[in-house]
């Protein structure tokens, strides 16, 4: 593992804050970004999954690039989360964070209707090569697309240039390995999953994309820096202490934990846009139970 990678160690998938009428809170996003940054993350990927994107306008979207880019103000890398399932439309998000200044961007494997891998290997060329000068993380999450990408397509697309890294979130261990074993020193792997950070750091991996870190991104990239100084100890004990927290946020359909954790701590981000719900009483009460227990309230 290099000691350093283009993205960072810890990237947080920012959630979007809503007013309670349920609109875009720019204010709090600007401050929230500029609270991730300086609590442990090196980057932030806007209007990802946890962000709501399936519910965020394009309007919306390109406003939220900007103000977190601004607040950011260099401190560290903002990824535009600009994936579609249809390629042009990911095409004309891309070049606009492009065109914003924006250090990279995430795209996801294409939803719904399930490209076989050639054509999830054009569609991510294509994208890559009509934003030339935009630095591509590639999203693989079957659980959330119903398509996986294998290791095989993965290791073909890091020979484009501006594909830099891969987000994995299969939770296959071996998958990781292979894809370690075949693409250059320079592609980055980050686990999609908080709690197989640690695993896949052993296989390969530089770090995490995470949804935990907004409320323990310093106690992450502890345990991150323990295994890279060789403190192997370390980065278990701290694994180990964070990990009823890493599955609790998990409990319901992302990101509805993380917003109630937020709001139980005191930021005001707002409820979720349909289809999402609130977190249920029983499940917000387990929630907070682990929360006391690391005294994040």
């Amino acid at each position: 593992m290099s000691e350093t990678t283009y993205f960072g160690r810890v990237i947080t998938a920012m959630v979007t804050p809503f007013t309670v009428e349920g609109q875009v809170n720019y204010g709090m996003v600007e401050k929230l970004a500029d609270y991730l940054v300086t609590h442990g993350s090196d980057g932030i990927v806007v209007c990802g999954t946890t962000g709501e994107s399936p519910t965020l306008s394009w309007q919306e979207e390109y406003e939220l690039f900007s103000i977190v880019k601004k607040a950011v103000n260099g401190r560290g890398k903002v990824i535009a989360g600009t994936g579609s399932n249809s390629t042009s439309e990911a095409i004309e998000a891309t070049q606009q964070a492009a065109k914003l200044g924006l250090d990279g961007s995430l795209q996801v494997v294409p939803y719904y209707n399930k490209p076989p891998q050639e054509g999830l290997y054009e569609h991510f060329r294509t994208i890559a090569e009509a934003c030339p000068d935009l630095p591509v993380m590639l999203y693989n999450i079957p659980g959330r697309t119903g398509q996986n990408m294998t290791p095989e397509t993965i290791i073909k697309l890091a020979a484009v240039d501006n594909i830099m890294a891969v987000k994995e979130a299969s939770g296959n261990l071996e998958q990781t390995c292979k894809i370690y074993c075949h693409t250059p020193e320079n592609f980055a792997i980050y686990s999609g999953d908080d709690f197989l950070t640690l695993p896949l750091m052993t296989c390969g991996a530089v770090g995490v994309v995470s949804v935990a870190s907004h409320l323990v991104g310093e106690e992450i990239q502890g345990m991150i820096q323990a295994l890279l100084t060789g403190d192997a100890a370390k980065a278990i004990e701290i694994n180990l202490k964070l990990f009823p927290l890493f599955k609790g946020l998990f409990c319901a359909t992302n990101p509805i934990p993380i917003k109630a954790a937020l709001n139980l701590v005191g930021w005001e981000v707002g409820g979720l846009r349909s289809p999402l719900c609130s977190l249920s009483p029983e499940l917000e009460e387990g929630l907070a139970k682990i929360m006391q227990e690391l005294s994040l309230i």
